[in-house]
């Protein structure tokens, strides 16, 4: 059976097998493509690639999280850290690769062409491939966004290489000198570490906010190189006839909130998630919750967190109700603080979380939330009298 040799370490113990028994990659494992590995020479293929996700004159920061995860696996292996932009030529897809720069890249491989002024699988997929086979990068990875995952998956069938998907973890294995992916399995009940032995590049994908962002040197330098790929118009069955933005997209922003508060199946009933609203709206946060709770309808599907659903970094995290099954702690372990509100103390979220309160959320709930409202009352209230009482020419 073609597919990638891989080593799947859980947390559990060790397990071995195909990767390719039917999964694509969509799922994690590996796209189903022919074999290559015996006749790759893989001292041959040198240096980490980061994907730089350029739509609509805009780069999605997964970009710049994975550029820092990237100069990280350089640096340990001692090879060039590159960025890719692929987009139009002008002044957005200039901006892209300067700023692939100021966020780690060593040299920036760009390709402009009208044809890629908007995201088309094929395209994308051409290009892309093209740069990968004519430059050999050992690893390649790509933000598990809407845009990646299709590019992604469709890459890694072209180029008949192994693809890991919406992975926690990323480093080295000095032995093999290979990628070491980890990601959720199982439904999230394990964790198993994907290793890519004899094919190349090595690919991965991870979701916006499991790596952490890197700060921009202006002061840094590197090299831009022009890349030709011939693309034409009238090879690309795909047509984009007009652009309509997603009505609802900025309604749920739970990956870039400071204070995010989220509730499970713990607090009982549909109707006492308002408890966690409250909360969050005295902290000036947002809500979320439990995968449970999402799929029974509790809250819309965009307000899940956890691996299937949103991965967070907030400067503070209240959990109340949550047990903290596996695929919710790698979506949430990114976070600063971690409270977690449970009448479990045994709860898998107890072990993890920053601060652990035993007790019963509909109780802990409103009396958190009162206290902060009084609390800000009380500062509200003296920052008024002060004000009055302040001299004229003060």
């Amino acid at each position: 059976m073609s597919g990638i040799d891989e080593a799947a370490k859980g947390v559990a113990g060790t397990a071995a097998g195909d990767a390719n028994t039917g999964a694509g990659a969509g799922d994690g494992t590996s796209a189903a493509a022919p074999r290559r590995g015996s006749d790759v020479d893989l001292g041959a293929w040198r240096g980490v690639w980061v994907n730089v996700e350029l739509e609509r004159g805009r780069v999605h920061p997964v970009s710049w999280e994975l550029l820092g995860e990237g100069r990280k696996l350089a640096d340990h292996l001692g090879v060039p850290l590159s960025g890719v932009v692929l987009g139009p030529d002008d002044a957005s897809t200039d901006a892209a690769a300067a700023d692939a720069i100021r966020y780690g890249a060593d040299v920036v491989h760009v390709v402009r062409d009208p044809v890629l002024a908007h995201y088309r699988t094929d395209p994308y997929t051409k290009a892309l491939t093209e740069l990968v086979e004519r430059r050999r990068p050992e690893i390649l990875l790509l933000g598990a966004t809407t845009l990646g995952r299709d590019l992604a998956g469709a890459v890694a069938t072209t180029l008949g290489t192994g693809l890991t998907a919406d992975c926690t973890e990323l480093r080295i294995d000095d032995e093999t000198r290979s990628l070491a992916a980890t990601r959720p399995t199982f439904g999230g009940t394990l964790l198993c570490t994907i290793h890519t032995l004899e094919y190349r590049p090595q690919m991965a994908t991870v979701r916006p906010r499991v790596m952490a962002m890197p700060k921009p040197d202006d002061a840094r330098e590197g090299t831009v190189i022009d890349e030709r790929v011939a693309l034409d118009e009238a090879d690309v069955v795909t047509k984009i006839l007009s652009y309509i933005p997603d009505a609802d997209a900025d309604k749920a922003q739970l990956a870039w909130a400071d204070i995010v508060v989220a509730g499970g199946r713990g607090l009982g009933k549909p109707e006492n998630f308002r408890l966690v609203e409250e909360l969050a709206q005295v902290l000036g946060g947002e809500y979320g919750g439990s995968r449970p709770v999402a799929q029974a309808g509790w809250i819309p599907p965009e307000r899940q967190i956890g691996q299937t659903g949103k991965t967070i970094r907030p400067k503070l995290y209240i959990a109340a109700g949550i047990s903290g099954a596996i695929q919710h702690r790698v979506g949430v372990e990114g976070s600063d603080v971690i409270v977690a509100i449970n009448n479990d103390p045994n709860a898998p979220i107890m072990e993890f979380a920053t601060y652990a309160i035993v007790g019963d959320a509909l109780q802990i709930l409103p009396a958190l939330t009162e206290s902060l409202r009084e609390r800000k009352a009380r500062r509200s209230g003296a920052g008024a009298h002060a004000g009055r009482e302040a001299p004229a020419d003060a």
